[in-house]
């Protein structure tokens, strides 16, 4: 077993994490286990480790990795005019704002400012 994996183990117990009568039942604890069991297995140190980390937290928030281009296709029609990006469900076109030609950003420091295209997200 892995120092990571070791580390984990005993920190989720100490949490209670996985305890059987814990949130989920122990299944919170015992899933984070696995996703730090395979990320051990892929011999990351250092450097390459971090970057993992990063890619997958930004791919598990449902955030893009490279910047929004605003193209047709990045756009789910709700109807009424009101378009929702696929790639980041925080962004809109909606009619009743900036004309409904410009996007905006509900999770950006100001949720209804225009944004323009390329866009990356603060967070």
């Amino acid at each position: 077993m892995s120092n990571l994996v070791e580390h984990a183990k005993k920190e989720l117990e100490l949490a209670g994490l996985l305890d059987k009568d814990s949130d989920y039942a122990g299944q919170m604890g015992e899933a984070v286990l696995k996703m730090i069991q395979a990320f051990a297995a892929e011999g990351h140190s250092g450097g390459s480790a971090q970057m993992a980390i990063q890619i997958f937290e930004k791919l598990a928030r449902f955030q893009p990795l490279a910047p929004l281009t605003g193209a047709d296709d990045e756009w789910f029609d709700h109807g009424n005019g009101v378009f929702q990006n696929k790639r980041l469900g925080s962004v809109f076109k909606d009619p009743r704002f900036h004309d409904g030609k410009l996007a905006f950003d509900i999770d950006a420091p100001e949720p209804r400012a225009a944004i323009s295209f390329p866009y990356s997200p603060p967070h």
